[in-house]
């Protein structure tokens, strides 16, 4: 199919718009941030706390968009069936940027934010799950139901900053936050041996067993209700220690030298290493004195951050026709800084805490670079037609 004239390419197809959002906020997001965090911005009174806003909207707006460009991009390779794309796809970014400079313009329009942002969640939902209702791919619900579930997180997440659920704000940031790495979990066990197998150049055959894919669901569930509903810190350290064993022993049996030679596997096996950390420090954070953010910053900078930004660049280079054997020049240097800013962020603190505020400041610099020159590299990909002008 050629190219179609009636609207910009980055309007084609889901991961265009919102790979573009993601990685442009996710440097804005962080540098505001940073600037709260130092001293140098003063958060409007009212509204979320500073805290709160960064945590919901690296999770429901960063997260959640790469989430969203995925989800609408593979759906329609799995199903058949196209998703929104064009003037659709357009209102629907349009609604999750109102969202992100809603609060980015004063925090305590609380209600606007929330209207725009549990307005796109549903229509996020709705586009997803039709084509796989169409279809009836009933195996996909498993990753349906992560999204409704992440939709009902916003929600508690705004009745709590609007005092009518009392929990609502600890459920849907941590909630949320277990989510996308139940996700990036559930995704990485379908796609990431794939990618390894096609992507080292030579024959490999990676150790799978339907016994770590069950344990690894039923002690992440477990994990997920103890930490988030039962509030029993033996059980959450027991599951932590579980999925630290099953997670280890996965990453080890997909492990072949040959990752070492593209970005574009050996940033999922770093992000996977981080997931890993996080579920170290959860089950010896109460042990060894540990301060509850540094698994949950291993989760987040290391395993979310590392994972999204792999999967957008091989998306984005993929899907526009383009040969993942020829990558931007930049793209390590940006995967390396989030490792490094990783590094800072989780690692040194736990050793040199007293220079905390330090790590944290060069962790935050090293994520604006990061994804500044990501937005620098990918931005003219996503934005212009594919080479061989097919529509996409």
């Amino acid at each position: 199919m050629t190219q179609q004239k009636s609207h910009p390419p980055l309007f084609n197809l889901g991961f265009r718009p919102f790979f573009s959002g993601a990685c442009v906020f996710a440097a804005i997001a962080i540098t505001y941030w940073l600037a709260v965090y130092l001293g140098l911005a003063r958060p409007s009174a009212e509204g979320p706390t500073p805290l709160q806003w960064h945590a919901h909207e690296m999770l429901y707006g960063y997260s959640v968009a790469v989430i969203a460009g995925f989800l609408l991009t593979a759906v329609k390779n799995w199903t058949g069936q196209q998703t929104p794309h064009g003037i659709p796809l357009a209102a629907l970014f349009s609604v999750w940027a109102m969202a992100r400079l809603t609060w980015l313009i004063d925090a305590s329009l609380v209600s606007l934010a929330a209207v725009f942002d549990l307005s796109f969640t549903l229509a996020l939902i709705f586009a997803v799950a039709r084509p796989i209702i169409i279809t009836k791919q009933w195996r996909q619900m498993a990753i349906l139901s992560k999204l409704v579930l992440l939709g009902i997180g916003n929600t508690c997440f705004y009745l709590g900053i609007m005092g009518y659920l009392e929990s609502g704000v600890h459920i849907a940031i941590y909630g949320a936050l277990y989510l996308v790495i139940g996700l990036i979990l559930t995704i990485g066990r379908r796609v990431i041996p794939f990618f390894v197998e096609h992507g080292v150049g030579y024959q490999v055959s990676l150790y799978n067993s339907r016994w770590i894919d069950i344990s690894s669901l039923a002690f992440f569930l477990a994990f997920f209700v103890s930490e988030l509903f039962l509030k029993t810190p033996w059980l959450s350290q027991l599951t932590a220690s579980a999925m630290f064993l099953i997670t280890t022993v996965r990453i080890i049996g997909w492990y072949t030298p040959g990752i070492l030679n593209t970005p574009l596997l050996w940033s999922l096996f770093a992000a996977l290493g981080f997931i890993d950390l996080g579920f170290l420090l959860f089950a010896i954070q109460r042990w060894a004195s540990i301060s509850p953010y540094l698994p949950t910053h291993a989760f987040a900078v290391g395993g979310i951050g590392i994972m999204t930004m792999g999967m957008m660049a091989r998306v984005s280079i993929g899907h526009t026709g383009r040969s993942l054997k020829t990558l931007p020049p930049t793209l390590p240097w940006c995967l390396g800084l989030l490792l490094l800013g990783t590094t800072l962020r989780v690692i040194l603190p736990a050793l040199f805490g007293q220079h905390y505020q330090l790590w944290i400041s060069l962790s935050g610099i090293c994520w604006v670079a990061a994804f500044t020159l990501f937005a620098c590299a990918f931005l003219p990909i996503l934005s212009r037609p594919r080479p061989d002008q097919k529509y996409g």
